[in-house]
């Protein structure tokens, strides 16, 4: 994966069904972090609907910027790429979606079949909780219990996101910290604290954060 800032995913898996003139569409929705995942992905839904008119798909792998579609036997352009764009207008890196339709009797023509991929595609989408991954520096923060309170409000008036407290002679708070944001938060800490906190980053990695907050 390239190392990001902060990207758009999704954090689990999702099915969500819409039925058009009879025929069913099932979309299921995978995070995958390369292409061979994706793959797999795909071959378990084949393999889950072997009786399936369509196996329609789309992903799109951040690293290296992949992407596949297929149409699966529908006319050429009305539903890989309906799929594709779902989750390209969605902003969303990482993910495996795959439409499968049974057939009910009744031609959709094109405009149909583009519309109903897409729409499929989003509900699954949307289904699957999509997620911001922020690149955080962990952080821990040793104080004094005088100087519980402070914290406590520097923590939470600043939205930073407070992974664990350990309470010994001292507490220590474990802090998620926006990596881009590190240095400006341990100055904030040291003035705070007049330098009496004893701040050390412990690790980096990605914390996912709702999209919708």
């Amino acid at each position: 994966m390239s190392v990001k800032d902060i990207y758009k995913t999704v954090s689990e898996r999702s099915q969500t069904t819409l039925i058009e003139k009879k025929s069913r569409f099932i979309a299921n929705v995978c995070p995958v972090k390369n292409e061979d995942e994706a793959l797999a992905f795909l071959s378990e839904i084949r393999s889950k609907y072997p009786d399936a008119t369509h196996n329609v798909y789309a992903y799109v792998i951040d690293e290296n910027n992949i992407f596949r579609y297929s149409d699966d036997g529908e006319p050429s352009g009305t539903a890989g790429m309906p799929v594709l764009d779902a989750i390209r207008r969605s902003d969303i890196v990482d993910v495996c979606v795959v439409v499968t339709r049974y057939f009910g009797g009744t031609l959709l023509g094109t405009g149909g079949l583009v519309h109903t991929y897409g729409a499929s595609a989003k509900s699954g989408l949307i289904a699957s909780k999509i997620v911001l991954r922020q690149l955080c520096d962990i952080i821990s923060v040793r104080v004094d219990y005088t100087l519980l309170g402070k914290m406590q409000y520097e923590i939470a008036s600043n939205g930073y996101l407070l992974e664990d407290t350990i309470y010994e002679d001292e507490v220590t708070f474990i802090i998620s910290c926006p990596k881009n944001n590190t240095e400006k938060f341990l100055a904030d800490i040291t003035n705070m604290t007049n330098g009496k906190a004893s701040c050390n980053k412990i690790n980096t990695k990605y914390v996912d954060i709702d999209a919708d907050e």
